[in-house]
């Protein structure tokens, strides 16, 4: 692993073709990414500012002192306690720094470190540089795709427990009870996110909530939308089934759904735009007698976040490079009815692609 002082330079980079003095993270994926090392987002303010030139700068709260020991930083640190207050270590911060511009990341930081800067410095230009920085993590290493393999791994031998356990005159939060305990079983860390499970008219809904007064029932869609996070990494799986068994409309929906999937990977490769991807998936949705039931896009970035760059959608142009993992997750949704929906998680390759996600997609009825 590259010292921490060589991570930082791709982020002065950054901030050199911004033509801003210096860069700033706080805790989320970027500063784990370049800290390798968790730090929790909360009511204090913790900030490491990168210069384009010289030494890098950190703000910690004094109970994280002995943490940040561990990240082997070499740079000026400015510590602060509760009962201080933050304000003065902010100040002295910016003195030492020298700086009259800012890029931070505006999609994580919270609104009052912001507030303090502007407070430490009145006349200090802070600029939203979300895309530039996040935009280092779409390319992942062969270590972020382990990650990701494991995280994906972990998840769909869950999803093996929870099908098999599934019955009629269950409710949705009971299967969901069942999944998460399932994740936790087969090794995860911790939750991507909260699941959503979601039966019959509930998985019309894209981010529907497992309902505790919801029986389900023959017949019925069955919608399951999680993931595992393992080193840091998210999976993000959905699958759909049928109970007992399927009317022929339910066969045709998924038919259809699942023709979109599988044109989003024959079309995928390097060199190709989020743009195309989504057309070419939505594409197949909107020729089916169904287009009336298209309510998302064909999907999004994956990696420390579970949404994060690229969002594969029409009208971004941006080329999804080699090492690109992205969601392909197209999906039909009667309102009142059901919904299906089916999640692969997918590697950009120079010559295509890889599907991360192993578990059959083929239309499963389960006996119950």
């Amino acid at each position: 692993m590259p010292a921490l002082s060589n991570r930082l330079e791709e982020y002065r980079k950054v901030a050199l073709a911004l033509d801003v003095d210096a860069l700033a993270l706080v805790p989320g994926p970027n500063f784990t990414r370049v800290v390798q090392h968790l730090f929790m987002s909360n009511e204090r303010p913790f900030v490491l500012v990168i210069p384009r030139d010289g030494d890098p700068a950190a703000l910690v709260p004094n109970l994280e002192l002995r943490s940040w020991d561990l990240v082997g930083f070499e740079g000026a640190v400015f510590d602060w306690r509760d009962q201080d207050g933050y304000d003065a270590a902010f100040a002295d911060m910016l003195r030492h720094l020298h700086i009259r511009s800012l890029a931070v990341e505006g999609q994580v930081m919270r609104v009052f470190t912001h507030h303090a800067l502007l407070r430490a410095q009145p006349g200090l230009e802070i600029i939203d540089a979300e895309q530039e920085i996040s935009g280092l993590r779409m390319v992942k290493t062969k270590e972020d795709v382990a990650a990701l393999q494991s995280a994906i791994g972990i998840s769909e031998r869950a999803l093996v427990r929870t099908l098999e356990s599934v019955r009629i005159g269950q409710t949705e939060k009971q299967i969901e009870q069942t999944l998460i305990q399932a994740l936790f079983a087969e090794g995860a860390e911790d939750q991507a996110f909260h699941p959503i499970v979601a039966a019959g008219n509930g998985s019309a809904l894209p981010h529907a909530k497992a309902r505790a007064d919801y029986v389900v029932q023959p017949g019925d869609a069955l919608l399951l939308d999680f993931g595992a996070r393992k080193d840091g990494f998210a999976a993000d799986i959905t699958r759909t089934v049928f109970l007992q068994h399927a009317s022929d409309e339910a066969q045709d929906v998924y038919d259809t759904v699942l023709r979109a999937n599988r044109r989003g990977f024959e079309i995928t490769r390097a060199g190709i735009t989020a743009h195309q991807v989504d057309d070419a998936v939505i594409g197949i949705l909107e020729a089916s007698p169904y287009a009336d039931r298209i309510r998302t896009k064909t999907g999004h970035g994956l990696g420390r976040d579970v949404h994060e760059a690229p969002y594969i959608m029409r009208g971004n142009h941006s080329v999804l490079p080699a090492g690109t993992v992205f969601t392909n997750e197209p999906g039909l949704y009667k309102i009142g009815s059901f919904g299906v929906r089916i999640e692969d998680d997918v590697l950009v390759t120079e010559n295509g692609c890889t599907s991360l996600t192993q578990f059959p997609k083929e239309l499963t009825i389960l006996p119950c």
